[in-house]
């Protein structure tokens, strides 16, 4: 049986309670530069049996960056963050950003501080050269819990000075509840969006999660300009409805029913993108390294 990401992430976020891609003063800079990295996530089987050799095939493929999606009791892969950060200089790769689960756990509220994992979690990722530390996931005790949505927003805002600290920026990364959920009379992505600091926290919009609960990248770009640092880029198509209710899957760019191009443009020129993520989690029976190959030839031939 296939594990979905929404899966993965869940018990990667249970677990977790129990070379840089841009030059280290980008954030500071005027100058902004724009890069394609792969979600490793898309090549999570390969990944998880050998990790060295996956990463050698996305270069021979034409990868230049990556961003994590496993980082578990303070290694990445298996590997500590100088062993990670030497395995990913030697193949001239670069790890802009990844993917971790912060929850509200992650705050001491005797110490009124982050607790020493999540001190560590940001510490590792600085290490192995990281320049966004992104929580993708939301406990969903706290989705209609608008109190505790404050308070954890305002640890999303906090969380944002502790990377600063060490020239980074906190994130957080969409799926489809986001938009499904109402906080009042706004959608979850509109609460969460609304209540952090921009200066601290970075969304990272997946354009293919939100599709599958009638999320519009290109509305919410509209409405929330310069505010998406950095781009899930994904084509989706139609599939019967699956267990999770979800009727949607990804594909290789291009093959889909996603105005992709267009998202793409506009997240350039209006939406302040600077990281364009491809991830691809389904393959239709293709190899996922052939898929990631051809999904980075199209990016290319699209100009990026």
């Amino acid at each position: 049986m296939q594990t979905t990401r929404r899966s993965f992430l869940k018990t990667g976020a249970i677990a977790l309670a129990g070379a840089a891609l841009l030059p280290d003063n980008l954030l500071a800079s005027e100058k902004v530069l724009k890069r394609v990295g792969v979600q490793l996530y898309s090549v999570r089987d390969a990944m998880k049996a050998d990790p060295k050799a996956t990463l050698k095939k996305l270069v021979d493929a034409g990868c230049t960056h990556v961003e994590h999606a496993n980082y578990i009791d303070r290694k990445f892969y298996g590997y500590t963050a100088k062993e990670f950060k030497k395995i990913l200089a030697d193949l001239d790769l670069k790890m802009p950003s990844g993917h971790t689960v912060m929850t509200a756990k992650d705050w001491d509220t005797t110490t009124n501080d982050f607790t020493d994992k999540w001190k560590y979690t940001i510490e590792d990722a600085a290490t192995v050269g990281q320049r966004y530390v992104i929580s993708p996931w939301l406990d969903e005790d706290l989705r209609h819990d608008t109190d505790g949505l404050k308070r954890f927003m305002e640890q999303f805002n906090k969380c944002g000075e502790l990377c600063k600290k060490s020239s980074m920026k906190f994130g957080y990364h969409n799926h489809n509840f986001e938009i499904s959920t109402k906080v009042g009379d706004i959608t979850l992505y509109d609460f969460i969006i609304q209540n952090t600091d921009p200066a601290l926290v970075a969304q990272q919009m997946d354009i293919g999660n939100m599709f599958s609960t009638g999320g519009v990248a290109l509305d919410f770009i509209d409405k929330y300009p310069g505010r998406f640092e950095s781009l899930h880029v994904k084509d989706e198509i139609k599939v019967p409805v699956k267990s999770d209710g979800d009727d949607t899957e990804s594909t290789i760019l291009g093959a889909g029913i996603l105005p992709v191009k267009s998202i793409l443009k506009a997240a350039d020129k209006k939406g302040g993108t600077t990281l364009f993520i491809v991830e691809q989690e389904s393959y239709q029976g293709k190899d996922p390294i052939d898929c990631v190959k051809i999904d980075l030839q199209i990016m290319k031939k699209w100009g990026y």
